[in-house]
């Protein structure tokens, strides 16, 4: 499951390939979305909760509120099923899918980080990350990924920064269980469940605010 960006996706893969999975793009409703996904991708494959063996989660880059919810949710369900739930890069995921529809590197991935940012990540290819996420202003880093296909809704918002957009504009739960798959079949360690915020919450108390206390 995946709630780093705007959609809100979920997929059930049987270490082989996808056996259901639901995606929804509302960066307002992840909450509310999350858990309807995960029974409808469930009752799609004729499947219970139970039968679940790992849980891999997109740990983002991605807005503190919407990361939280898929992140949070993966936990319990770890916890209540008592197995293991493994990170994985959101951009990651998005890149593994630019690569299952045909992109070759080297390339970059970015997504909408708002505040007129993205965060971004540069490709050797689909399955090789070169260096961390980061989060910056498209015209910041338009220069150094000059004449690189950049995938994501980062890239569509911004096609002056990125003239060379391309999709998928969001990640699917699909591409990022298949990459996990991988990786753990492989004998990789993947991530701790934990977030990559790189950056503030949005949300914040504010300063110099008045506090009224009862006489």
């Amino acid at each position: 499951m995946d709630t780093a960006t705007p959609a809100v996706t979920v997929a059930l893969h049987d270490g082989t390939s996808v056996l259901a999975a639901s995606g929804q793009v509302d960066a307002r409703r992840h909450g509310e979305l999350l858990l309807p996904a995960v029974d409808r991708v469930l009752a799609e494959a004729g499947t219970k909760l139970d039968a679940v063996t790992d849980i891999v989660v997109g740990i983002g880059p991605g807005p503190y509120t919407g990361l939280r919810v898929g992140l949070v949710t993966a936990a319990t369900f770890g916890s209540a099923l008592s197995v293991p739930v493994h990170g994985l890069c959101t951009l990651d995921g998005l890149a593994y899918a630019a690569g299952l529809e045909g992109l070759e590197g080297p390339f970059a991935v970015a997504t909408d980080a708002r505040r007129k940012e993205v965060y971004w990540a540069r490709y050797e290819d689909a399955r090789t990350r070169t260096g961390e996420p980061s989060v910056d202003r498209p015209a910041d880093i338009a220069a150094e990924l000059a004449g690189l296909p950049v995938v994501g809704a980062g890239a569509v918002l911004y096609p002056d920064a990125f003239p060379d957009a391309r999709g998928p504009e969001h990640v699917a739960a699909g591409a990022l269980a298949a990459l996990a798959a991988e990786r753990l079949a492989a004998g990789q360690k993947l991530p701790e469940p934990q977030p990559l915020y790189l950056r503030r919450p949005d949300a914040q108390v504010p300063k110099n605010y008045k506090v009224v206390t009862p006489k």
